[in-house]
């Protein structure tokens, strides 16, 4: 029998596995949920976190120009020692592959595992407040000057432009306001993860 190539399939196993590659130069980077905890490998580093010294994991929705459905994990343990954890992984020159289905299997596995260890870890999804905060500013003084040309533009009767400026306004509203409206800061629980921060 031919062995499955479905990465997915180490989810069946007794000790799920996870690997991607967050840069085309960079070495894969893979993750176990061992009986002892989230072990990790990235490059020639390597180590082992028991699932109760996972202090503070950070669910969010970060899209890139190639892959705009990405999903990231950022995991910090009691010492401040950081993972980075990202639902796509770099196949050649032109191609980042989403793992949608492998990445979300890992990250349910591993906060029921933290939960059954008796895990007192901060959960949260989206951006850090400040950085959100940021984002709001930035979208409402791109939505006031297009309204500003959009106005000027009905005003002179350029009515091609006014038209451009709606399609550009929809289009950005659409990708941005998405942006932010799923990264919007909260706190989530082990029995609720956040639906639209997974694949």
């Amino acid at each position: 029998m031919k062995p499955s190539t479905d990465p997915t399939d180490d989810m069946e196993l007794s000790t799920p596995r996870y690997a991607y590659r967050a840069s085309l130069v960079g070495a894969a980077q893979q993750y176990e949920l061992t009986e002892a905890g989230l072990s990790w490998q990235i490059g020639g580093r390597s180590g082992l976190w028991p699932y109760g010294s996972i202090a503070k994991v950070r669910l969010s929705f970060r899209p890139v120009s190639m892959q705009s459905r990405r999903f990231r994990a950022d995991l910090v343990d009691q010492a401040g020692h950081k993972l980075r954890i990202l639902s796509t992984s770099w196949q050649t020159v032109a191609l980042m592959a989403p793992q949608d289905q492998a990445y979300r299997a890992f990250i349910v596995e591993l906060h029921r595992r933290m939960q059954a260890a008796g895990s007192r870890a901060e959960l949260v999804g989206g951006l850090p407040p400040l950085k959100h905060t940021f984002g709001l500013v930035g979208v409402a003084l791109v939505a006031a000057a297009l309204l500003g040309l959009l106005a000027r533009a009905v005003a002179t009767g350029q009515w091609g432009g006014a038209v451009f400026l709606i399609g550009f306004a929809c289009l950005f509203l659409w990708q941005v306001g998405g942006f932010i409206r799923r990264n919007r800061p909260r706190n989530y629980t082990f029995e609720m993860l956040p639906a639209d921060l997974l694949p």
